[in-house]
């Protein structure tokens, strides 16, 4: 990251505190005037989602002050964290146990290792490849078909989605950007968009929802709060366009890119939780919050972003 205070990171930083500060206070105030008729159910979900980006936040702010590798730590936490609410989902059986041993305590953190250590060429296929082909394989070598293709696919969509996928938040950190750009930037300008388009979404279902996206999957998802929160990170993208390494065209752009993804990512997951008959990930393990829930939109804008960002890269950004 170099040395001294990245002021642009900084003051953009700042201004995300300030934000959830507010939302917080807001939230608050919400839940204690019972009298304004806002719908307790709603003020419940809109402070979930406040105290999950606070818990976010935080970890990003751990991460920028004690370096790349410790936010690559963190995340990858995140990631073991998330992975074992996802395989909860799973129908295993006992031959499966070992399998996922090589998935939680093997492809799991060499995944994270290999983007600390900035090897792209090793972990965009580690996952994909390697841990694709061996989950099935290591599967029938214990010899057991009972539901086999379930089973093996399953904790294949849990590592892709969990660890491969969401590695590419920090993998961001690696890429080199021509001077003074620092990729810390990169990572504060996705964070902020992925988290005040989930926002813009939220409210814009609230506000304008008619039209349901998929009615037997989510019945708050609507055109008009895809489309809302679409416009208004395209807006947000651009008005940060200073804090990011691109023109502004290319940052109105990358703000609806993001919005567009983490939007399919929420629904994508919402489609396996009615899959599995579940209402919520967090009610499946005692004591967690349901932080595949949270961070959905992540896993899926992150690699899409990162990788339009690497060609945007050889292209000179221009």
């Amino acid at each position: 990251m170099g040395t001294g205070i990245d002021w642009p990171a900084f003051w953009i930083f700042t201004t995300l505190l300030m934000v959830l500060t507010a939302a917080t206070v807001v939230g608050q105030m919400l839940r204690r005037q019972t009298e304004l008729g806002v719908n307790p159910a709603v003020v419940e979900q809109f402070n979930l989602r406040v105290r999950s980006w606070w818990m976010l936040t935080a970890m990003l702010a751990v991460g920028f002050l004690l370096g790349d590798d410790v936010t690559v730590a963190l995340f990858g936490g995140l990631s073991f964290w998330a992975l074992r609410e996802f395989i909860t989902l799973t129908p295993t059986r006992i031959a499966d146990h070992r399998t996922l041993f090589w998935v939680f305590f093997v492809f799991t953190p060499l995944q994270f290792y290999l983007v600390a250590t900035e090897q792209y060429e090793v972990y965009s296929i580690l996952i994909p490849v390697y841990a694709f082909l061996f989950i099935p394989a290591r599967i029938a070598l214990a010899g057991d078909f009972k539901r086999y293709l379930e089973r093996s696919t399953t904790i294949q969509t849990g590592l892709m989605i969990c660890v491969y996928c969401l590695s590419y938040a920090p993998a961001m950190l690696s890429l080199r950007f021509p001077a003074p750009y620092v990729p810390v930037r990169l990572l504060l300008f996705f964070f902020i968009i992925v988290a005040l388009s989930d926002a813009f979404h939220y409210a814009c279902e609230k506000l304008l929802g008619k039209h349901l996206i998929a009615p037997a999957i989510s019945q708050n998802k609507t055109w008009e709060g895809f489309l809302g929160g679409l416009g208004c990170a395209s807006l947000v993208g651009l008005a940060l366009y200073w804090v990011s390494p691109f023109q502004k065209p290319q940052a109105a752009m990358m703000g609806a890119l993001i919005s567009a993804m983490g939007y399919c990512g929420g629904l994508t997951m919402s489609a396996i939780k009615r899959d599995r008959g579940v209402q919520d990930y967090g009610t499946l393990l005692t004591g967690h919050s349901g932080v595949l829930d949270r961070i959905d939109s992540i896993c899926f804008a992150a690699p899409v972003f990162y990788h339009v960002t690497k060609y945007l890269l050889t292209q000179g950004l221009t």
